[in-house]
């Protein structure tokens, strides 16, 4: 199938008026694929692949056209948005997903979190390939910057075998000033900047806490902070080809 040929389901998890995925679906517009967004109504950051209470019920839907571009909205999270126009909700379905352009980096083995990362191995599951892309600021001002990346990165990865999927972090600085683009290790889960604390009422919280020092040498969080585009290849769910656990219970049952 050629490039102009594909459909791009672009999703995120910042919500479909936000101005990262209004940067994004022109850029890849422009590539001339047909592109189809599809991304939740509110902000659904931190979801993960949520899908709960979906099935069965109607799903509320807006639609708004900008640019030449249509974006719907739906009362759900990214996973949920892959997941319906994989199933053909949207008409024709998707060759390919780019979720983003996420406000905030999405770095580390925290990522699993993410609505942005989770919409992008749903559609693993799916066996499409995808591309997450996070952009690292909370107001940022080089939102082309990542369109750019994405757009190269979906060109890059269509040709690659279904189901891989790409978790791109983009400094927020013009395109001339990047450092350049590395492969990331995740930084492990002691590096994750949630903090829990206390609110007035005494209910528990969590909140950011700032940016730990010296990360992790190759981490996309030392390769962010350096100024590099950090890429890192991920997967899913997969099962382990170990049947020792089954065979001990067997045993204890028997």
């Amino acid at each position: 199938m050629a490039p102009e040929q594909l459909r791009v389901l672009i999703t995120n998890d910042d919500g479909y008026q936000a101005p990262g995925i209004r940067a994004l679906a022109p850029a890849i517009a422009e590539l001339g694929h047909d592109v189809l967004v599809v991304a939740p109504l509110l902000d659904e950051s931190g979801v993960g692949s949520a899908m709960a209470g979906t099935v069965g019920r109607p799903i509320r839907t807006a639609t708004e056209e900008e640019a030449g571009v249509t974006y719907i909205g739906i009362d759900g999270t990214p996973a949920l948005a892959v997941t319906l126009a994989s199933i053909g909700a949207f008409g024709r379905t998707p060759d390919v997903v780019v979720s983003g352009i996420n406000r905030g980096a999405n770095i580390g083995v925290p990522i699993f979190h993410s609505g942005t990362v989770a919409a992008a191995l749903t559609a693993a599951e799916e066996g499409l390939s995808a591309v997450a892309i996070s952009i690292d600021s909370e107001d940022p001002d080089h939102w082309a910057t990542a369109a750019t990346v994405a757009a190269e990165a979906l060109t890059w990865i269509v040709p690659e075998p279904a189901g891989t999927v790409l978790a791109i972090n983009v400094p927020d600085r013009p395109l001339d000033r990047l450092a350049g683009v590395r492969h990331a290790s995740l930084a492990p889960i002691k590096r994750s900047r949630l903090v829990g604390t206390t609110a007035p009422n005494g209910d528990p919280m969590i909140e950011l806490g700032p940016p730990h020092a010296n990360p992790i040498p190759g981490s996309d969080e030392a390769l962010l902070r350096e100024g590099y585009v950090a890429v890192t290849p991920i997967v899913g769910i997969r099962e382990v080809k170990d049947d020792a656990a089954a065979t001990a219970l067997a045993k204890r049952l028997s």
